[in-house]
Formats: C-alpha cells, structure tokens, sequence
C-alpha cells in the first residue's frame, strides 16, 4: 500500500534536519581538532628587545632579540591616541566589533580588485595583519584562508586588547625596526606617546608597505601615503579640517635608522641584572648623557693610543647617577671601550686623602692648622717622597691636604692606623683590594691598593651629606644604602678646605667666579701615570674622573691635574645650578674659628706672645685644639713647650748641679720639630733653642741638635765640568757629625739618600745658583750654596 503524501514529506525534513546537525557538529568538532593540533604561533614570553632608558624614558640603548630585530615594549596605553585613531580609522574601523573576519570588507575589496584589475584597498583586519605577522603565509587563495582561520583562532584566545599589544609591537616598519615605539625613535626620535598629527598619520600608513614607503630613504611617498591618512580622517570627521591642514604643512623628515647606544655599559649592567626584562628604567639624564658622551670623545680624542677614561655625576641628595661614562667610546676597541673602567679596580692615588684628614679631626689628631712637618722621613723603612720630589717643611693640615703631600699624609695614617682607617672605609663603602695575602699598610693613602670610581664619587659626596657616604644607585628601584663616614663637622672643614683651593690657573681677583658653584676638588695619581683622577662635589652634584690605559700600562706624563681635571671642571660647569650653589654652606654647632700658634699648635689667647711664632686662622672640632706632634723617633722627643731654669742675669742655662748659687727664673720656649729646622728663618731657629748651659754647671742631657758638615763641597763653591765632559759635574759628597740616615735635597727637592757618612754621588748638571741641603734622622742638617756654570 503506498505512503500517504502527508509521511512522504515528514520523514525528509526529519532526515534533513538530523543530518544538517550532525554536519554542523561535525564541522565545529573538526575545527576544534585542527585548532587543537594547530594552534596560533603566540609567543610564549615577551620577546621584545632590552631597552634601557633614561629616568625621562628616553631609550639608552636597545639590546636587540634573538633573531636581530628591534623591538620595544609598547601597549595601547603608552601611545599616543592620535596614532591610535589613525590606525583604526584607515586599517580596521570595526576592528572592535568583527570576530577578526570583515566579510563586508573583504567584499568591497574583492569588488574592487575585479573592476580595476589591481589591489585598489585591502579588506584585512587587524586581526589578520597579526595572523600574517606571527604566521607567514603565501598570497594564494589557500594563504588568504589560512590568514582568516588564524584571525579566528586569536579573537578566540586574545582580547582585544592583546591583540592590539601585538601589532603596535610587531608591525613591520622597514629593515629591522618593528612596533610603532621603535619606528618612532628610530625615524622621529622621539616616543611614541609625544606624535603629533603628521606623524601619527605617518606611522600609521608606514606598515602597508615598509620597504617602500621608509622615510629616511623615500620622503616623498611616505609624504604621499601620510596625506592619504590625513584626507581620510578629515573625511570620517575624525580630526578637524584645520588639524588636517597644518598636518599636511608638516615636513617629511627622518633620521636614518640607528639604534639608541647611549651609557652602553650601563645599559649592559642593568641588563645582566635583570635579565629577561623588557623595560629596565635608569636614573640618568639623557641630554646631560649625550652631551658628557661627546664632551668625552672630544677630550680625549688627542690623547694618545689605547687611552680611555670613565665618568660619573651623582646627585648628593639620592646619590642617584645622573651620567654614567664607562669608556671613552664603547665600539673603540684599540682604547678597549667595551671595558667598564666605572666599575673597574685601580689605584686611587692620593684621592683617599681626604678622608684621612677628616678621620683625624673626629679623633682629635688635629685641627685644620695643625703643623705639620714636610721634610724627608722614615716610617719604619717606608720613605715617601712628594709627586714632585720637592719638600716644603712645617705646613698647616689644610694646604697638605690642598697640595696632596704625601709625607704628612703618611704621618696622619700612621697615628690613625692603617687597618682602622680601611676598615672604616670599607664600612662606609669605599671597598679597597689588596694584593693576594696582604694587608692594608701606609702605602694605601698613596695609592698602593685598589679601589673603584663609583665607590669614591659615593664616598665623596658625603663632603655635602653631613659625613654621609652611599652607594651610587642606578635605578630609582634600588633601596638607598647610606653609612656615615665622618662626623657632619670633619665633613665641613674638609670641604671648606678643598674649596678654598682655586681652579688651576684662576689667580686671585683674575676671575669674577662668584655664580659659579663652589667646588670640594681632588686629584689623584697612581704609581708610574697608570691612573689619573679627579673628584669633585658641589652642594647639588659630585663629579668623577678617571683617565688611564685599561690594560694597566703608563701613560707618561699624564697625570689628575693635567688630565682629569680639566675635564672634571668642564662637567661642573655644565650641571644645572641653582643660585644658592655658590653660597658657602653654614658653619655647623660642632665647628669653631679660632687663632692658633705655631710651633705649638695650640690656641693663640692661652699662650704668651714670645711663644707665638706664627699666627694661624684654624677651624677647630668640638673645641679640641691638639698641640703639635711631638717628636716621632724616641730619641728626639721634645715636648712642644720646655721650661727651663736660668740665671736671671745671664740667662744661661742651669741644670740641677751648678757649683755656685743663682739668681733664678724660669723661661719657657716653644720648640720647632727637628725635620723642620732647615726651612725655618734664623730668628725662629734662635728662639726654639734652649739658652746655652752655665759654665759652673753640669749637662743636663739637653739635646740642642747636632751639627753637620759637608765633605766634598764648601760654601760659595763655583762648579765648572772638565773640559769635552757634556753630563756636568760629578761629586762624591759626605755628611759628618750624625750616624742617622740622611737625606740630600737640592733646591728643596730629594735627590738621594744615604747612610750616615756613607759616600753619596751625584751629577750637578743645571746651570745656576743652587742649594745643597743635608738632613739627617735626628734633626741635625746643614745647607751649603754654589754655582754651576754653564
């Protein structure tokens, strides 16, 4: 029996509607098996480039990825909505409504490419720019299908706006830039959060055709491509007619495409501390980097070969870095720029000095007149001598400091102690290397250790924190760490007294140098020219120099004065500055002005006039007003004050057995130290002397200084060379009348050493009037004059 027509038409429909379910679910089950087997190539970790920049974000330097590319962080937020607007009003308008296909879009498209025969506007989204980015594919039908199933799977896994995050990051932009932030430093130097219009439209359109379109190379199309930007958001309404107009005045011009290389080793520093860090912010100032940087090259280009130097300005308050100078060039490797001379270990020369006499007011040692004594010493076989070999005899603590002596520097460090005065450097900061199984000994206040640039440039600005040294930070992140060096007093005399030491070759009334801000300075040489320094605080900076041979090897004739300072002054001169700058600081509580005598070295109002031989304007700490060092050699000990009996008539001396009776009275006189008798006038030799002993009277063991005589040479002598002799004249010389070490000095400047009356020889080959000056151990000395002829 036939069907009736009413089942005939049922079960088709059944049938249909089974299969066309089963058809969509198979179709969604093969399309989650395939994104399952075949899922979008995201990047599993960030793989922008390093970029480190500066505390106003100007990018230092770009460290680029794996595969060479440059390529900065950037997210919707950090750009500028001018280019936000841009790109999604001429890419994608619907960007936030499509599912990452625009059907509509790629019809019209598709319309337009048949009328035309050619592309005339593409239909991808910016979804689909991203698919193609991040999976390359063919311009075949099948790659246009791949490109929209890739669209599809990324709405599914990305939001919005991490899709958007991936095209400011990686559309490309021509050669090895991508990302809208890198095209931006790169093309405009600027960031891309500060575009204007113009460039906003620019950057924009740029990745439609990178290559062809690049602005360093093909100004005139980007400008065309940039106007078609511009006309179309006139067009939508976008931005204003007249915003559009002076948009278009707006010039095509761009740099050529050059990563950022500025504090590269800073930059490189940061970054092995962080790695994987896309964004490493320091606290430098980049004007003020450039600037230091090409200021640098330029100083040092006439020097000579494998010559570098490194640089560092600190502001006092934070002792955050705000340059940082690690080479004279980084990509120099004849001067061996990639080495961080920063960071590196070198002897300091004398530019530890200051800290030493600041020690030695906070123990009391000394006041800033303190006398004491420049002349040829033996500290337990140790002899220094003067940079400049010449000796200057009694001097006050402050020009020592100012001239950078050695010998009372050495003197300071062996009543402080060497260990002691290590160590408290160590624990403000100042970390000092010593030769494998070492220890700290006098040699280190000249220079015989290591030390390195950012630890002294922290340890020196505690000149104008209060005493407060730290440790030099690099990024705004990194906790402050401060230790107190020296009490707030020491700190202020020591940099009244390194202030008051004019700039080289600014005289007296020669300058009108009251704007410019007042500058604690010192220099520094190393043993055989291998380190030049010089280190500077104002009230607002501190300043570092460095300038030597990476390799450790001389360079002759270069020394802190000539070389670093100069350079350290320019610096200065170029930090921003304010009006109290040049203002001295005030005087703290703990510090007094007073008169102070010498020799004694103690206070002018609490002793007699004839006891005063010189008056000296001294600062004091906590009212403590040291006398003068006594004698160091046991043998010579003196107090600074001796009272002595006499005969009121004769004024002779008088000891405890005289055979017949006195008148007597006492007398008191201030003695000078021995070593400092050659540079002392007849009359102050005379009144230091104790009066001769009375003839009836027995010796007392009162050591009035012994006397030497030269043998080999007589007062008034003329020298000539023999005949055909060209190296001028030869002398065997001898000192008689002390078995102490003696010290020869011509014109004030060492010359030799010798034993007792052991024979020294030397070679007189400068014409003129000179002196010979013989200075033994225990005090005695005696000086002779000649001539040398031409």
């Amino acid at each position: 029996m036939p069907a009736s027509p009413a089942a005939t038409t049922v079960r088709p429909r059944r049938f249909h509607g089974r299969g066309l379910r089963w058809t969509v679910a198979a179709l969604l089950a093969l399309l989650l098996l395939l994104d399952v087997l075949f899922p979008p190539p995201l990047p599993s970790t960030p793989d922008v480039s390093t970029l480190v920049v500066a505390a106003d974000g100007t990018p230092l330097r770009a460290f680029a990825d794996r595969e060479g590319v440059w390529r900065y962080p950037a997210t919707p937020g950090s750009v500028s909505p001018l280019y936000l607007q841009a790109l999604l009003n001429y890419e994608d308008r619907r960007f936030y409504q499509h599912p990452g296909i625009n059907p509509w879009a790629l019809l019209r498209a598709g319309g337009q490419w048949l009328r035309a025969g050619h592309i005339v506007s593409g239909g991808s989204t910016l979804t689909m720019q991203v698919a193609r980015i991040l999976d390359p594919h063919t311009r075949t039908p099948w790659g246009k299908l791949k490109q929209m199933l890739r669209a599809l799977q990324l709405e599914t896994r990305l939001s919005k706006a991490q899709i958007l995050q991936l095209y400011l990051e990686r559309a490309p932009y021509g050669g090895t830039i991508e990302g809208v932030e890198a095209a931006s430093w790169a093309y405009l130097g600027k960031p891309a959060s500060r575009l204007s219009h113009a460039e906003a439209a620019l950057l924009a359109v740029l990745p439609q055709s990178p290559s062809a379109l690049r602005p360093d190379r093909h100004p005139e199309r980007a400008r065309a491509a940039r106007d078609k930007v511009l006309d179309r958001m006139a067009a939508l309404g976008v931005w204003t007619p007249a915003e559009v107009a002076d948009a278009r005045i707006e010039p095509v011009v761009a740099r050529a495409l050059q990563p950022p290389l500025h504090a590269a080793l800073l930059a490189e520093r940061l970054r092995a501390a962080q790695p994987g860090q896309a964004r490493i912010a320091s606290t430098l100032d980049a004007q003020l980097q450039r600037t230091l940087e090409e200021r640098v090259a330029s100083y040092f280009s006439q020097l000579p070969e494998r010559t570098s130097a490194a640089l560092l300005v600190v502001d006092n308050q934070t002792l955050e870095a705000r340059a940082y100078v690690g080479s004279v060039a980084f990509t120099d490797t004849r001067r061996q720029g990639y080495v961080d001379m920063v960071r590196a270990w070198r002897s300091p020369g004398s530019t530890l000095k200051p800290f030493l006499y600041a020690m030695a007011l906070d123990d009391g040692l000394i006041h800033s007149e303190s006398l004491l004594v420049d002349a040829p010493q033996s500290f337990g076989g140790y002899r220094p001598g003067n940079f400049d070999a010449a000796f200057n005899g009694p001097i006050g603590a402050a020009s020592a400091l100012r001239l950078s002596l050695n010998v009372p520097a050495v003197d300071l460090l062996d009543r402080v102690g060497p260990a002691r005065f290590a160590a408290r450097l160590d624990n403000a900061g100042i970390h000092l290397r010593f030769p494998r199984g070492g220890t700290p000994n006098l040699a280190l206040i000249l220079g015989g250790t290591g030390a390195r640039l950012e630890d002294l440039v922290g340890a020196f600005a505690a000149l104008n924190r209060g005493g407060i040294a730290g440790r030099v930070r690099y990024r705004a992140e990194e906790p402050a760490v401060d230790r107190r060096l020296v009490s707030p007093g020491a700190a202020w005399i020591v940099r009244e007294v390194l202030e008051s030491n004019p700039r080289p070759g600014y005289g007296a009334a020669m300058f009108d140098t009251a704007r410019r801000p007042r500058v604690a300075w010192k220099t520094g040489t190393s043993y055989g020219y291998r380190d030049a320094w010089a280190l500077g605080s104002t009230r607002r900076y501190t300043v570092g120099v460095w300038v030597g041979r990476p390799d450790g090897t001389p360079l002759p004739g270069q020394y802190g004065a000539i070389t670093a300072l100069p350079l350290m002054f320019e610096v200065v001169d170029a930090l921003p500055r304010q009006a109290a700058d040049a203002a001295p600081a005030p005087m703290p509580p703990s510090v007094s002005q007073l008169e102070i005598c010498w020799p004694s070295g103690e206070a002018a109002d609490t002793l007699p006039p004839a006891l005063c031989a010189r008056r000296r304007e001294a600062f004091a700490l906590e009212g403590a007003v040291p006398p003068t060092f006594a004698e160091r050699d046991a043998r010579l000990w003196r107090a600074g004050r001796e009272r002595y009996r006499v005969d009121a008539r004769s004024g002779l001396r008088l000891s405890t057995q005289c055979r017949q009776p006195h008148a007597e009275q006492v007398r008191e006189i201030a003695r000078w130290p021995a070593l400092a008798s050659p540079w002392l006038s007849e009359a102050e030799r005379r009144q230091s002397r104790p009066p001769p002993l009375s003839p009836d009277c027995l010796a007392d063991g009162v050591d009035t200084g012994g006397e030497l005589r030269i043998q080999g040479l007589v007062e008034g002598a003329v020298l000539a060379a023999a005949p055909g002799r060209q190296r001028g004249v030869r002398l065997q010389l001898r000192a008689l009348g002390s078995d102490a070490p003696i010290d020869w000095l011509l014109d004030g400047r060492a010359i030799g050493h010798s034993e007792g009356s052991a024979i020294f020889t030397h070679v007189f080959d400068q014409p003129g009037e000179h002196s010979l000056t013989a200075l033994a151990g225990d005090g005695a000395w005696v000086r002779l004059k000649f001539r040398v002829l031409e």
